[in-house]
């Protein structure tokens, strides 16, 4: 019988430890995180008054953890030599900066990073070695970090990525180790989708113009890869060093395991996600406004995967749980060859449908059932951002022309967002 531990450290102290023992894992809080008064709960499917939690809650949690990318999986279990399944070992490995405040790691290692004084450890790169990164990263999702970093991280999701760390003094990027945080996460573009940095970087600052939390995005490039570069809303800097934040996505807080994202393959649906924020945030009425202006905005834009990994919470001391910024916001309107206008799903339900051009004001109405709010309020809202984006998005994009962001894709979007608005606010409400 195999048995094996690992702590989990939030910001120098630790919060509990998962135990793998005969193929079934479980998670214990530590009693003095329990008993700390800025204490916060490993998951919202996990309470801190509750000591242990069990198999299928602790899987589930930490699957989200880890890359949603079989072949990033494939590639780390022949590095790693474990099975490419097995949850624990890989965090083992890849567990010292994850998402959220938590860094995994032996209990032998305890020592190295529990009431020690901070010290910033960091492995600076250079230019050419920042590029060498991405074009790695971009060619081979799987080449996060080489066999040389004593830093190791893993991030969620399925895009090509790699997390760095970069000097507010200096700007220059390292891989950091040790306490040390990420505090970017940078993602190269597709080829598959032209301009996509780019258009996730408009359609955050389309967000944020509507006045929506967002992560802070910007777009820079590796040689000739775009790279949209995001500022990490989970880390803060104070007193001259970077804290993590807690955070979990919706997924997690729901136990669903991160390969059922979609609403449609089991997933959750926004009725699942407002239930959370009702029952869990520190001010619920503004969340799920929040969460409503997100679910029209991204009906707008056609943003087709906003699933429940993208919208997540932040939970902080003293019990406050609030809706994290918004963040992998795009439009599929620039890319009607691989995903047709008129063929075009959203990731969760509006109502009872799926295809955006399907959705009407009665399925509006169900859904603002489901976000607990009236009807009236959420159609104004629809109506609000109808009215409001066809001058928005030609601002934005003259912005972020004007910083020297010329792909054409930027003034592409700008036209159909507003010719897709100007439309729906005719068809919903024309007098």
């Amino acid at each position: 019988m195999n048995s094996d531990t690992l702590s989990i450290i939030a910001n120098g102290q630790k919060l509990g430890s998962v135990t793998f023992r005969n193929n079934r894992l479980s998670f214990r809080y530590a009693p003095s995180w329990q008993a700390a008064a800025e204490a916060y709960p490993l998951s919202v499917s996990m309470p801190l008054s509750q000591d242990e939690h069990a198999h299928a809650t602790i899987e589930a949690y930490l699957w989200g953890l880890l890359p949603d990318n079989n072949t990033v999986l494939d590639q780390w279990s022949k590095k790693f030599q474990v099975s490419s399944r097995n949850v624990f070992r890989l965090l083992e490995h890849v567990g010292e900066d994850c998402a959220g405040a938590i860094q995994f790691i032996p209990e032998a290692r305890e020592g190295e990073l529990l009431g020690q004084a901070y010290t910033e450890e960091v492995d600076w790169l250079t230019p050419d070695g920042l590029n060498e990164r991405i074009e790695l990263v971009s060619k081979n999702h799987g080449m996060q970090r080489v066999a040389t970093d004593q830093g190791q991280f893993s991030l969620a999701g399925a895009q090509p990525k790699i997390a760095l760390y970069q000097s507010p003094e200096t700007g220059a990027w390292g891989i950091p180790r040790g306490q040390t945080p990420t505090t970017h996460i940078l993602k190269p573009a597709s080829e598959d989708f032209p301009g996509y940095a780019e258009n996730e970087h408009f359609c955050l600052s389309l967000a944020a113009g509507l006045g929506i939390r967002t992560a802070t995005s910007s777009v820079m490039h590796a040689g000739e890869i775009p790279v949209i570069v995001l500022k990490r809303y989970d880390r803060i800097l104070r007193d001259s060093r970077f804290l993590r934040i807690h955070q979990e996505d919706f997924c997690q807080a729901l136990s669903i395991y991160p390969h059922l994202k979609y609403q449609n393959d089991g997933g959750a649906s926004v009725e699942d996600i407002a239930r959370v924020i009702w029952d869990v945030s520190s001010n619920a009425h503004q969340d799920i406004l929040t969460l409503a202006d997100a679910l029209i905005l991204n009906f707008l834009i056609a943003g087709t995967d906003a699933h429940a990994k993208n919208y997540s919470l932040l939970l902080a001391q003293n019990g406050q749980v609030r809706l994290a910024p918004l963040y992998d916001i795009a439009s599929s309107l620039p890319y009607p060859q691989t995903i047709s206008p008129h063929k075009a799903k959203l990731a969760m339900k509006i109502g009872s449908t799926y295809l955006i051009e399907r959705i009407e004001e009665r399925h509006w109405q169900a859904c603002a059932k489901q976000l607990r709010i009236t009807p009236s309020r959420l159609m104004e809202r629809l109506k609000d951002m109808t009215m409001t984006l066809p001058s928005l998005a030609p601002r934005i994009a003259d912005d972020l022309h004007a910083q020297g962001l010329k792909h054409p894709v930027i003034r592409q979007l700008s036209e159909q967002i507003t010719q897709r608005s100007a439309h729906i606010h005719n068809r919903y409400f024309s007098e």
